[in-house]
Order: C-alpha cells, then structure tokens, then sequence
C-alpha cells in the first residue's frame, strides 16, 4: 500500500483551527487543494458554506463521505478542478483558504496561480495562505519552501497585508511538525494593470 501523503494527517491544520476559533473565516468560502477535506470540514462546522477543489479523486471521495458522516453535507461542495485555472471556477468568495498550495508554485506559474486566487475572491474579501518556512530546521527537509520576501514579492500588486506569522504545520513526515508562514490578505478593489 502506498504511504499516504504527507498533509495527510487526519485533522485539520491547527493553523486553521486557529482562524476558525478567531472568526478569520465569512461568508462563502473557497478551500483550494482542499485533499481529504479536514480543513473544509472544520470551517463548515462553524456554520459557513464550503467549497473544496482538488484534483485527487480519491481525495474528494473521502472528503464527500466525512462531510456525509458528519452531516455537513449541506454546507460542503467538493469539486474536481485544477487550481491552476481558478479563473474558470466562475463563482467568487468571501474568504479563500490555500493551505500547503501555493508554495509549490515558483516563477511566472506563481504569478498566474495568484492571479487565480484574485480571480475568485470579491473586492474586501480575505485569502489566507499556509505554507512551508524557509526557517524550518529539519529533519525532515520539507519540499517547497517559502521565506517572508517570497510572499511580499508574490502579493505586492493588488493586496493588502494583514499579517504574516510563523506557525507550525502537521505533518505524517515530521512528528514535532513542520515551520511555515500563516500569511492573511484582503484584496484590494484594484490595482494598476486593471486601471491600465
């Protein structure tokens, strides 16, 4: 049997049960690369609508079949979609989750990928961003790390910074966790290349 992922951890990040608990999330929300679900799961507890994309179908399986047993159907929506083409989702958010995603991105993919996330998200909506820290000191020595002038340089045009913290993330490869960035955004109503 193959060894599960390593965000695969069973529960959701304790990050993210951090801004459930300080009401970081409203309105419609939108978990991208949601995997099994624990993360969507948690905010639809709260009593919000959730909608997790993922590509992994055995993924969205699973997360289908936990949002069933914990009778969050009805706030929960898992669809099969490629993150990299969030602006063809056509729907727009509230508040937008990209938990262990967007640091696996680098260069101009980066660039579209976060362009995608603006995509889906309304003017004075709120994205909030968990990644891999170039500060973690391993073993193990996590894939995809990020630093803080990763972030500013891949958020300058078009967001407001709320705050970017050091965390911790779950992981089924490091018991004492893994060091990453929790960086919160509110996107701005425009910015330069729509006024040009």
């Amino acid at each position: 049997m193959d060894s599960p992922p390593p965000w695969d951890v069973g529960e959701p990040q304790p990050a993210v049960r951090a801004l459930v608990e300080a009401g970081g999330f409203g309105g419609r929300v939108l978990d991208v690369g949601c995997g099994y679900g624990e993360n969507a799961l948690l905010i639809a507890a709260s009593g919000l609508h959730v909608t997790g994309v993922d590509r992994d179908d055995e993924g969205l399986r699973r997360a289908a079949q936990l949002s069933r047993e914990r009778s969050l159907d009805g706030r929960t929506r898992f669809i099969r979609f490629d993150v990299r083409n969030l602006a063809e989702l056509g729907a727009a958010f509230d508040t937008v989750l990209d938990s262990l995603v967007f640091h696996a991105f680098k260069g101009p993919a980066c660039k579209e990928y976060v362009a995608g996330l603006r995509s889906v998200l309304r003017p004075g909506g709120r994205l909030h961003v968990l990644g891999y820290s170039d500060l973690h000191v391993g073993p193990p020595n996590p894939p995809h790390q990020v630093s803080r002038a990763d972030l500013h340089e891949a958020f300058a045009d078009g967001w407001t910074v709320d705050e970017i913290r050091e965390t911790r993330c779950l992981s089924n490869l490091a018991p004492d966790g893994v060091t990453a960035w929790l960086a919160s955004y509110t996107r701005n109503q425009t910015r330069n290349q729509e006024e040009s």
